[in-house]
């Protein structure tokens, strides 16, 4: 059955987020036109409100995507949900290339969006489906780095695109994003289906096959499925889904039930925070952010593309000790910090800023800073992306996906990406408007989401780092204050010991019996001698 199958977690983790790659991509693919002539003049140099509307028109699309998640994988499975995406994002970019005027452009943005929206709820649901609790937050956590290779990627393609007259610049990087989609595709067919979907489904042949090719060293026969850490996965399983039964006839609204509301707002607010912190509105409007500080042309450009490489090594960093720190540290912590460059860019643009009339090739653009204080708005820019990759950037993927039983699991991450893209597609409209009209002002209404966000996640968010999926149901019913869910230890180490223990005394047992029927026939063999 395994002999087409990938077993190790990840090669499985690499392909599959591929998807969160697409997303990076979409973000670069406007992002690094958006002050390019080719661009400005193809589309009729677009207002401030314009523009914040095709930016945020694959946000929209996210939305109703990852609202629709939930319901597409719970019925046809993890890794078909994840292929359908696939497809839909490259007619999404054929519509792109093809665009002849905006309503185009914003269609295939929206249907883009379908796919993304799809693709961020389901490939954390996924991963961490088929991760073993000591690496998930790892695995889970590739889904934001490969965001930022998406994003890196893109915008390298797009800057050498740039070089081309034309329209044929831009059509050509838009169509350049469906090829990971079709790799994916393909990957996809050699994928195993999640163990906890199969076992939701009642098909538990499956299930334990599943686990024994992800955790019994790739071995499909007896052996393999009688290796302890697969039949300690098995069990959690088990017992998992017989709770799944209890109450299955429960509706939606059941997220925010007695026994789930803490959960369900912690997911929730896990990433609205992380859209609130400011830091996706960097990826988008970068060049807006340089063109303030008086950088323009290929200078803009580098400083952009720098940026990206600081967000991309960043999180890689981060996924090397995310299982040693844990989630809460990274949040609290990030917040802190961030809120204080929020603070310092906005005094250095109030205090030596200036108005203009406009900026050469950003006439959205109304306020400039020059001389050594642009510097520091650069220098303070780059230390909150590098910030924001160390902490909130990967954490609250990899949280959104831990906080659900496995009945809720689908639909609750769904309902946590669908509240993302909602604040996503808001902070890409108000953006261009904001920076406008208040200017400054706007790194001082995301510094107070950072302290926000601090506060929150101190009294709110439990410590999910090193549970396995089951574990995390009794972390958030154990009475505990949040703040000291981090003294909770994992007991499933516990279980592999015991089974390893029944399977020694089974072994042990067969072994006398066989030790006593030697000595039988023995004793036989010599009476019958006599």
């Amino acid at each position: 059955m395994f002999k087409r199958r990938i077993s190790n977690i990840y090669v499985l983790a690499a392909f599959g987020t591929i998807g969160g790659a697409l997303f990076g991509f979409d973000i670069s693919s406007m992002s690094a036109w958006i002050g390019t002539d080719q661009y400005l003049e193809y589309f009729n140099h677009p207002d401030a409100d314009l523009q914040g509307g095709i930016t945020a028109s694959m946000s929209a699309g996210s939305f109703a995507g990852a609202l629709a998640a939930g319901f597409l994988s719970d019925m046809l499975g993890r890794r078909s949900s994840l292929q359908i995406a696939a497809v839909i994002w490259i007619i999404g970019s054929v519509i792109q290339l093809s665009s002849r005027d905006v309503a185009q452009l914003i269609c295939g943005r929206v249907i883009n969006g379908l796919s993304v929206g799809i693709m961020s709820s389901q490939i954390p649901v996924y991963l961490a489906e088929l991760s073993p609790a000591r690496i998930r937050g790892r695995i889970v956590g590739i889904q934001q780095w490969a965001i930022e290779w998406g994003i890196l990627i893109m915008y390298l393609v797009s800057y050498g695109c740039s070089k081309v007259e034309g329209p044929a610049s831009f059509r050509i990087a838009w169509g350049v994003q469906a090829v990971p989609a079709l790799i994916l595709l393909g990957a996809l067919c050699f994928f195993p289906e999640s163990p906890r979907w199969l076992a939701s489904k009642d098909r538990w042949e499956q299930c334990l096959d599943v686990l024994t090719l992800l955790h019994g060293h790739g071995e499909g026969d007896d052996r393999g499925r009688e290796d302890p850490v697969v039949q300690a996965e098995y069990l959690e399983v088990q017992e998992a889904q017989r709770l799944a039964d209890e109450g299955k006839n429960l509706s939606i609204l059941g997220l925010f039930g007695r026994s789930m509301w803490r959960r369900t707002t912690a997911g929730l607010f896990a990433q609205l925070w992380q859209q609130l912190l400011g830091g996706n509105v960097m990826m988008y409007y970068i060049v807006y952010v340089f063109q303030m500080a008086n950088l323009t042309g290929n200078v803009n450009l580098y400083s952009s593309a720098i940026q990206y490489v600081i967000f991309l090594v960043t999180t890689g960093i981060t996924l090397t000790f995310i299982e040693k720190t844990g989630r809460r540290n990274l949040f609290v912590f990030g917040g802190v910090i961030m809120a204080a460059l929020h603070f310092a860019v906005a005094g250095l643009m109030a205090s030596y800023g200036h108005h203009v009339d406009s900026i050469p090739g950003a006439s959205n653009i109304k306020w400039q800073v020059t001389g050594p204080p642009a510097k520091g708005i650069i220098a303070c820019s780059y230390l909150f992306v590098a910030c924001y990759g160390f902490t909130w950037a990967p954490a609250a993927w990899v949280y959104c996906s831990e906080v659900f039983p496995i009945k809720w699991r689908a639909k609750g991450v769904g309902l946590c990406a669908a509240v993302n893209w909602m604040f996503n597609f808001a902070l890409a409209y108000f953006v261009p408007p904001s920076f406008e009209n208040i200017v400054w002002r706007t790194y001082i209404i995301f510094g107070v989401f950072c302290l926000a966000s601090t506060v929150h996640s101190f009294l709110a968010f439990y410590e999910t780092q090193g549970k396995t999926l089951e574990e995390i149901d009794g972390v958030f019913s154990s009475g505990l204050p949040a703040w000291r869910s981090g003294k909770i230890k994992s007991k499933f180490g516990e279980k592999v010991h015991r089974i390893e223990d029944k399977q020694e005394g089974i072994f042990q047992s067969d072994a006398a019996d066989r030790q006593s029927e030697k000595e039988g026939f023995e004793q036989l063999d010599v009476g019958s001698r006599v």
